[in-house]
């Protein structure tokens, strides 16, 4: 027997509250998780207009929070970090203002650090195969084709 909690559209709404005020969530998590809660359409849009205008939802905040946490933290580059919020249907105007968080200057020293890293860890000899698993490496974190073979050339000759 199955016995889902049901919630009044109050506590459905000081739960979701919560859940936006503890970490940044897009639009999408939210109406998810409503959904999750087994939600009317009409308690789910009344809940995402209440959280967007008391400011505890902002799609914007979001995705420079989270480009902000996935490039200090996960190194990711800039197309794994568009791509992760293109999934999460952020329009291309706020991922565009999002990726304005990174500096130039952090950008390119971090990948230059993440590959010289990575490049001495991979203990092959083959230098082909050590070309294509280092190249796998940063195009799987999203880092852009052109710094990835200028510095695959430039570390394995």
């Amino acid at each position: 027997m199955n016995l889902q909690k049901t919630y009044t559209v109050d506590e459905a709404q000081k739960k979701l509250e919560h859940y936006c005020a503890y970490q940044e969530r897009c639009h999408k998590e939210v109406t998810q998780k409503l959904y999750d809660m087994k939600m009317i359409p009409e308690a789910r849009d009344k809940i995402v207009v209440h959280l967007l205008q008391h400011n505890f939802l902002n799609e914007e905040r979001f995705a420079q929070a989270y480009t902000r946490g996935k490039f200090r933290i996960k190194k990711w580059g800039k197309q794994r970090i568009q791509l992760e919020l293109k999934r999460r249907d952020i329009s291309k105007t706020i991922i565009t203002i999002a990726l304005k968080e990174i500096s130039d200057v952090d950008y390119y020293n971090t990948f230059h650090a993440l590959a010289e890293k990575k490049a001495e860890t991979i203990g092959e000899t083959n230098a082909q195969k050590k070309r294509k698993k280092l190249a796998d490496y940063l195009f799987y974190r999203g880092w852009e084709s052109h710094l990835v073979y200028d510095k695959i050339r430039e570390l394995i000759p």
